[in-house]
């Protein structure tokens, strides 16, 4: 049977919770410059369209991280692939992520950054999937919640599918 995608948050509703997430963190960080850090390959779409809606100075680089395991379990072994280009000691970190589920990622980066001397840390996803969380992160910016489906678009794919769909959806049929 073919995949069907289902719809679950529309390319409206994505669009203005970018939007005023872009006011919350300019408000939050008023004064400050901010240097974002992507997480690779699923949050750039985010971080471009977040990035333009924060009125502060901004400064980006990007990340990329595996972990190893199946496909149904993960080892917790988390390697980095994809080094920062710039040094984080001193600045106020934003960590921007497409989807945060187990958590093992996001508090593996958030020690890591610490130890290379951010002066803060911030984490801002689009996609929150708590129900699957193995490891408590503090997400400091959330999109949407969502329920424990697989989804794609917006930078998420399936099998490098769907990656640019202008909205959230479900992979049906799998």
């Amino acid at each position: 049977m073919a995949e069907t995608i289902r719809e679950l948050i529309s390319e409206q509703e994505v669009d203005k919770r970018i939007e005023e997430l872009g006011k919350q963190i300019s408000s939050d960080y008023a004064g400050k410059s901010i240097h974002m850090i992507c997480i690779l390959k699923g949050g750039a779409f985010f971080m471009c369209e977040l990035a333009k809606r924060i009125t502060l100075p901004v400064s980006i680089d990007f990340m990329y991280v595996s972990s190893y395991g199946n496909e149904t379990s993960s080892s917790g072994n988390i390697r980095i692939k994809k080094d920062l280009d710039e040094s984080v000691e001193g600045k106020d970190v934003l960590i921007v992520e497409d989807i945060i589920d187990s958590g093992r990622t996001l508090y593996f980066l958030t020690e890591e950054l610490k130890k290379r001397g951010a002066k803060s840390i911030s984490l801002c996803t689009l996609l929150d999937k708590p129900d699957r969380r193995v490891v408590e992160v503090k997400t400091d910016y959330v999109g949407f919640q969502i329920p424990d489906e697989f989804v794609v678009g917006y930078g998420l794919d399936y099998a490098q599918k769907y990656r640019t769909l202008p909205f959230i959806g479900v992979v049906e049929g799998v």
